[in-house]
């Protein structure tokens, strides 16, 4: 869990999200406030993808010698995710402020203020896509190795997390145009959304070969 704190609107510190009743989170997203946004909901997903699969390897204990090793991964991922959801919120509050600053009377500083913002707004969706892609990678090996009556669970894992990385990327396209900030993060970002659909592309078919 991180130390992170989210911030009302007036700026206070508040509970942070992973201390929230779930149905409290959920009511923060849709409401008029700028974050938790989609990068929080992207980090979100994965980490609850990474359950999923911390879950089915923990039940196929009996298939895979290290199975225990998988869990205990898979729960790093989650926490990692989890907390890059707060990190996303204080990138993107850290944008807004940036583009708040009058342009006058120095406008070379606050242009240096706002690339220096996106750029970690890019950064922490692009870590999010990583993450994602780790989790896809996970869950389809335990889609195809681990206990098939969680197979369910793990194309889940897989298919939901691939989603995640997707959006992901395309948060840290929007940043890196933005600011027009270098190139490299926009390809890695892609070959993480490459990687994540070729891992729920494969569980995906040990799912549909799997039926009756």
């Amino acid at each position: 869990m991180t130390g992170r704190r989210a911030r009302s609107a007036t700026g206070a510190r508040d509970t942070s999200y992973l201390e929230r009743p779930l149905g409290q989170f959920l009511d923060l997203v849709a409401s008029k406030e700028p974050a938790p946004g989609g990068g929080a909901v992207a980090a979100v997903t994965v980490a609850l993808a990474a359950g999923l699969v911390g879950m089915a390897a923990r039940f196929s204990e009996g298939r895979l010698p290290e199975s225990e090793r998988l869990a205990e991964a898979a729960d790093n991922l989650r926490r990692r995710a989890a907390m890059l959801a707060e990190e996303d919120a204080e990138a993107y509050r850290a944008v807004l402020a940036a583009l708040a600053l009058p342009r006058e009377p120095d406008p070379e500083s606050r242009r240096a203020r706002v690339r220096e913002a996106l750029q970690q707004a890019a950064e922490v969706p692009l870590c999010i896509a990583v993450i994602g892609a780790e989790v896809a990678e996970r869950a389809a090996r335990l889609a195809d190795e681990g206990n098939p009556n969680l197979r369910g669970d793990t194309v889940t894992a897989a298919l939901v997390a691939e989603a995640a990385v997707r959006s992901a990327a395309e948060l840290v396209r929007v940043n890196v145009e933005m600011g027009k900030l270098d190139e490299d993060l926009l390809r890695a970002a892609d070959r993480h959304v490459r990687a994540a659909a070729e891992a729920a592309r494969r569980a995906g078919a040990v799912g549909r070969e799997a039926e009756p």
